[in-house]
Formats: structure tokens, C-alpha cells, sequence
């Protein structure tokens, strides 16, 4: 099948686990301990009832948006993933130019294979970039240096790492950047013979924004450890003020799950927050992202934009997110099983069938613009 074929999200998710190789497949399909907060981040949005509505005008619909400002064909973002290039040879700016194509935006991680540089190098238009507070400030300061100077419109602080959390995956699988010539890994990747193809093509197998930018790192083996030493336990609401004049741009705040949070990021300055769990890979037993959304929307009202990320896998995901107030919504692992099966085209699909069903979703609800959609379009009593 190819990925054109694919009729849904799970169906490029099939078509990645056979291309990819385990350690960096698992590496996008896991969450920290259980798993309980990875799988009910999904299975909350199961829960949600729509209002079918009959004998409305359907004609002439549009998904077309904004998130903090700036223009989408729907409000859908791609998210910020660490190890990207891992799934595809030059997978980050393989996914921002299908982004970008898209009109919709994307958000590169700090701990990316392709580097800020890389990504710029191939789009024309605006990215965004998120950003890990390391304890090596001047480090920081020149991930926000570089990212100003690659023209990025939105800077996304990432809250909810400030040490990680324990996902038994990846440390059973050894996983590493690049990856280590143990048989057990060797056998991984002789068994993906077409990822291995497009590997040997790209010189980027390692983290661009790291190694040659960090004191004292020419060659970065070990997410584990580097990330043990680095990830600043201290980084508090003060430390926004600092981040946030350095940066002068639009600032996002990613990993509010909790309403006292997001009601004391009203004074921060930021431009918008992310109801976020990190995608189930931090603390297993918080909360579900949607199940916090409608909670926290009510927390800040009209005085902040609120956005969601974490366990969309459908258009009806993010319709029912659109519903309880989200401005915006972002997709992490939909994309990452996109480019796992078939590189740019694979991520180009996976936002056709996110269209798709939000296009017809909001339809049969009796909507045509989406930025009409409320908790009216939700039952409330199913």
C-alpha cells in the first residue's frame, strides 16, 4: 500500500512500524511507565458525543483559520518531536515543507536531527521553534539567537521537561542518535532495508541544534545522558521574563495541563498556552489533554489563546477539541507515522485525512466555518 492509499491515521501508522526501525518507531509510539496518560489521551476523545444536525445548508464550507495571528488553512500545527529525522532521512524539513505547502504551521524541536539552519534552508515561509531550557544559558541564548535569525514567527517554551520522565521503550531498546552498531540494532535496521537507503543519503544522523553549538560537544551518542545533565530542574515563571525579552517575538507556552497553572500564565506575556501532558511521555497518571481543555479554556477566558496537543489521531479529534474552545490544535505522532511510511508524500497525506474528516465532521454537525464551532455542536448529557 502506499501512503496515498492510507484512509486513515492508523493505516500510515501500519505503514511506518514496517518501514521504520523499532527503536525509532517505539520511540514515537510509547509513553513514560504504564502508559495509562499515552493511552487516554486517545481514548478521552472517544468519549466525546457530537450533535448531529439534518437540513442545514452545508455548501461553501471553510477550515480556514488563525492561530496567534497568523493565517492556517486549518487550525492544525504540527508538533514540535524530538528524534524527526530519525523516522525519514531529513525528516524535518521533509515535514516543514509539507507543512508549508499545507498552509499550516510547523514547530521544530530543539532536539531535532535537522538543525534550525537545515529546515530554513528548504522553506520559504515562517516556522516555529520550541525550545528546552538547558542549564548552559549561553547555550539558550543562541538556540534564541538562531532561531530569530532563521526568521521563526513563534517561539514555543516547552514547561513539562525540566527532568525526564522514564519511558521503559526506549530504554530497553537503547535508543540513541545516531544509532548504535550493537547486533541487536544492526538487526533493527538490516531488517529496514529502504529506511537504511535513505539514511546512507543525508549526512544528518545526530542533533544539529546540539552538537557543534554546545560547549563541549563535537559528537552527541546519547539522548539519556546529555538530556540528564542539561534539562534545568529549576526553570521557574521567572525565568519566562528573560526568555521572553531575548526572544521579542510571539511566545507560546507548551505543557499547561492544570487550571492554577494556566490562570498564573496570564501574567507571563505569552501569546498562548498549550493544554499538553507531552504526549503521555512525562507524568503516567496526569490527566488527558482534552479532558484538562474545557477546564482550563473556562480558567482564562477570552484573555489568552488556548491550544491542544496530545491524542489526536482523526479530524474529529481536533473538531472536538475546536469545540471546547481550542484556537489551535497540534499533531505529534500522525505525522511522525506519515513520514515513518512515506517521507514528505506521508506527511502531505496524513493532513489530507486530517482535513478530510474535520471537512465532513463539521458538515453532518451542521456547521460551515469552523471557527463557528462550540460546545453547542457537543451532547452534554452523553
Amino acid at each position: 500500500m502506499s501512503v496515498n492509499q492510507a484512509l486513515t491515521i492508523a493505516d500510515l501508522k501500519n505503514q511506518a512500524r514496517r518501514r521504520v526501525p523499532k527503536m525509532f518507531f517505539e520511540y514515537a509510539d510509547s509513553g513514560a511507565w504504564t502508559e495509562g496518560t499515552y493511552r487516554a489521551n486517545e481514548d478521552d476523545f472517544h468519549k466525546i458525543k457530537l450533535r448531529q444536525r439534518v437540513l442545514v445548508d452545508m455548501t461553501n464550507r471553510s477550515l480556514a483559520s488563525e492561530m496567534i495571528g497568523e493565517k492556517v488553512s486549518m487550525p492544525v500545527a504540527l508538533a514540535p518531536t524530538g528524534f524527526t529525522g530519525m523516522q525519514h532521512a531529513d525528516g524535518e524539513m521533509l515535514a516543514a515543507q509539507a507543512a508549508e505547502e499545507f498552509g499550516v504551521p510547523f514547530t521544530l524541536s530543539t532536539m531535532s536531527i535537522c538543525s534550525i539552519e537545515d529546515v530554513r534552508s528548504v522553506t520559504s515561509k515562517p516556522f516555529w521553534f520550541q525550545l528546552y531550557v538547558m542549564q548552559d544559558r549561553d547555550f539558550v541564548l543562541n538556540l534564541i539567537d538562531r532561531a530569530k535569525a532563521a526568521g521563526c514567527s513563534a517561539l514555543v517554551l516547552t514547561l513539562d521537561l525540566q527532568i525526564l520522565g522514564q519511558r521503559h521503550k526506549d530504554l530497553r531498546n537503547g535508543l540513541s542518535a545516531p544509532p548504535r552498531f550493537t547486533p541487536k540494532h544492526l538487526w533493527q535496521m538490516a531488517t529496514r532495508p529502504f529506511w537504511c537507503l535513505d539514511m546512507l543519503g543525508t549526512k544528518r544522523h545526530t542533533f544539529g541544534n546540539i552538537v557543534g553549538h554546545a560547549k563541549g560537544v563535537g559528537d552527541l551518542s546519547s539522548l539519556s545522558s546529555w538530556t540528564s545533565e542539561q534539562f534545568d530542574p529549576q526553570l521557574s515563571w521567572k525565568d519566562i521574563a528573560w526568555i521572553r525579552d531575548r526572544w521579542g517575538g510571539k511566545l507560546i507556552l507548551k505543557g499547561i495541563l492544570d487550571e492554577e497553572d494556566a490562570r498564573m500564565s496570564l501574567d507571563s506575556g505569552a501569546d498562548a498556552i498549550i493544554v499538553s501532558n507531552h504526549g503521555g511521555r512525562q507524568l503516567d497518571g496526569a490527566a488527558s489533554s482534552i479532558s484538562m481543555l474545557p477546564r482550563i479554556v473556562d480558567a482564562v477566558g477570552d484573555k489568552m489563546e488556548v491550544h491542544l496537543d496530545g491524542g489526536i489521531r482523526s479530524g474529529q479529534d481536533v473538531l472536538k477539541a475546536l469545540c471546547y474552545g481550542a484556537k489551535g490544535t497540534y499533531i505529534g505522532r500522525p505525522f511522525l507515522y506519515g513520514l515513518g511510511a512515506g517521507g514528505k508524500a506521508g506527511v502531505r497525506r496524513t493532513l489530507e485525512i486530517i482535513r478530510k474528516e474535520l471537512d465532513v465532521t463539521m458538515a453532518l454537525c451542521g456547521e460551515r466555518d469552523v471557527k463557528n464551532l462550540s460546545r453547542n455542536n457537543l451532547h452534554k448529557d452523553l
